[in-house]
């Protein structure tokens, strides 16, 4: 019997669920699942029928990190050079990929129902919203072997949760519970572990109906007024809604609007 695809993909109603499929691997992120992956963000960034993406997994862990083993006969890099230009291109292609994911204009979902360690975490945080279950737990077990989640772990982290908590996922190598994670702003909200991927695709739903102009902006627009000034930062604010009020949806909609507000 032939092996179960690492990734599958679906689509329910405008959503493009991809599920981590290595559940006695404990979804470790071999070759193979990002080649499919990558494969997958493409799909979603090109179809304009596809309005939200869901990652999610099945199995005891949402994903254990990198396959350790699947570069097992490639030969290692040797020296610093090597090391980044590794970090920068290889890795099976995840920092390449997971910025394509923050560069979609469309919205991405992470559904994490268990342990989310290492290259998962890395995955999680390149999304736009992250829900949890109860029973999830979040770490980089990187500081262990005495280096870094250098595919946009602290990076990410950083500029998500501030350095406060990147300091105790990364060099404090401690664990964040469900709980935890969400003081920190490392996830939105957290679901009952019953139902709880169906509760998630109720949320990709949710955001389909939502106008993908108005969505696609938003994205961009929040991602720079997080690096700019307050002048700047309002720039982008008005230049973002001098296209968006052009749109013919947007008369239509304040008036719906102003007249369901008026009947009651």
């Amino acid at each position: 019997m032939s092996e179960q695809p690492h990734l599958l993909t679906e689509t329910v109603d405008g959503v493009l669920i991809a599920t981590l499929n290595r559940p006695e691997k404990l979804n470790a992120l071999s070759r193979e699942t990002m080649e499919l992956f990558g494969e997958a963000v493409l799909r979603f960034r090109d179809d304009p029928e596809l309005r939200a993406m869901l990652i999610r997994s099945s199995g005891r862990f949402f994903c254990s990190g990198a396959d350790m083993k699947g570069d097992a006969g490639r030969k290692p890099p040797e020296t610093a050079t090597e090391i980044r230009e590794n970090h920068r291109i290889g890795l099976f292609g995840m920092q390449s990929i997971y910025d394509e994911m923050e560069h979609i204009e469309k919205p991405i979902v992470c559904a994490v129902h268990a342990t989310c360690v290492g290259g998962g975490l890395e995955m999680a945080l390149s999304c736009d919203f992250r829900l949890a279950a109860k029973s999830a737990e979040f770490s980089f077990p990187e500081g262990l072997f005495g280096v870094l989640p250098a595919s946009n772990g602290v990076s990410r982290l950083t500029r998500l949760c501030g350095p406060h908590w990147a300091r105790w996922l990364v060099m404090a190598n401690r664990k964040a519970d469900a709980e935890r994670a969400l003081v920190m702003g490392l996830v939105h909200d957290i679901l009952p572990d019953d139902g709880f991927h169906d509760a998630a695709l109720d949320f990709c739903r949710h955001l389909t109906k939502n106008d993908p102009e108005q969505m696609g902006a938003a994205k961009i627009a929040i991602d720079l007024v997080a690096e700019l000034g307050r002048d700047s930062a309002r720039h982008v604010e008005r230049m973002a809604n001098s296209g968006l009020m052009l749109n013919p949806g947007y008369k239509r909609r304040i008036e719906d609007y102003i007249a369901k507000i008026g009947k009651k």
